[in-house]
């Protein structure tokens, strides 16, 4: 499967970064690396092209007959695009371009309070006959029946990213020995999570859920720490309740 990113911000950035997996990518545990994430993956090779636009917040609230001269000028045939952050109206010029391209999805990740048209953007999809979803954020990625979206689902199984998913492994005394990842966050930080909690103890509630927030503020998220309407808190806040659900799942 291939794919494309089309992005405007540094989360765009972070979600390649993570996807090719390069051996600089994530730095967070320092000197205490265990180089933990080494060969485990890497979609260099499926990523057909990556496109930065223009900062949304230098650009007009409302772009009308110019909107074209912002966006990519060829782009390359692919199954799925991930479009992050990008300016409504350029999204809306966008899709029936991506459907000449080949793109049979879209996935745009929420990572800010900000509105999209969703409603146009259904809409255009509908008529296009390209799946879309609006993970908000992006580790809530995530797809059950009777969601009718074959692209977006083989895409979360093939690259492994979207909603964490974990197995934890626990010695006699209570303790976490190891955490294996079987699916990451977009932005890896589902990794360095798992690294952070071996020693703690399952029965101690407040030491692990401490230990997770921790982790998971400490790493490089983009979330934002703004308010959304729709969530009734902030990205960032759900994005650190699902990684606590899954290490919870995982615990049952």
């Amino acid at each position: 499967m291939d794919l494309i990113v089309i992005y405007s911000g540094e989360f765009g950035e972070r979600v390649i970064g993570n996807l090719i997996n390069y051996s600089t990518f994530c730095i967070s545990c320092a000197d205490a690396c265990t180089h933990c994430k080494d060969a485990k993956y890497g979609f260099a090779d499926s990523i057909e092209g990556f496109f930065k636009l223009i900062d949304t917040a230098l650009l007009p609230a409302f772009i009308e007959d110019s909107a074209g001269e912002y966006l990519p000028k060829d782009i390359p045939n692919a199954d799925i695009a991930i479009v992050s952050e990008i300016h409504n109206d350029l999204l809306l010029e966008l899709l029936p371009i991506l459907k000449d391209s080949g793109i049979k999805a879209v996935i745009v990740p929420q990572e800010s309070a900000a509105i999209i048209a969703r409603p146009q953007i259904e809409e255009i999809c509908d008529r296009e006959g390209i799946e879309i979803v609006f993970p908000k954020p992006f580790c809530d990625l995530h797809l059950k029946p009777p969601d009718d979206k074959p692209v977006i689902r083989r895409f979360i199984a093939e690259f492994g990213i979207g909603r964490p998913e974990v197995r934890v492994e626990v010695d006699r005394r209570g303790r976490i020995t190891h955490v294996e990842v079987l699916r990451s966050a977009p932005c890896g930080s589902t990794w360095f999570v798992a690294k952070q909690l071996e020693g703690v103890e399952v029965e101690n509630k407040r030491e692990l859920y401490d230990r997770i927030s921790e982790s998971h503020h400490s790493y490089p998220c983009t979330a934002s720490m703004e308010r959304d309407k729709e969530l009734g808190d902030t990205v960032l806040h759900k994005a650190g309740y699902l990684i606590r659900e899954a290490v919870e799942a995982a615990l049952i």
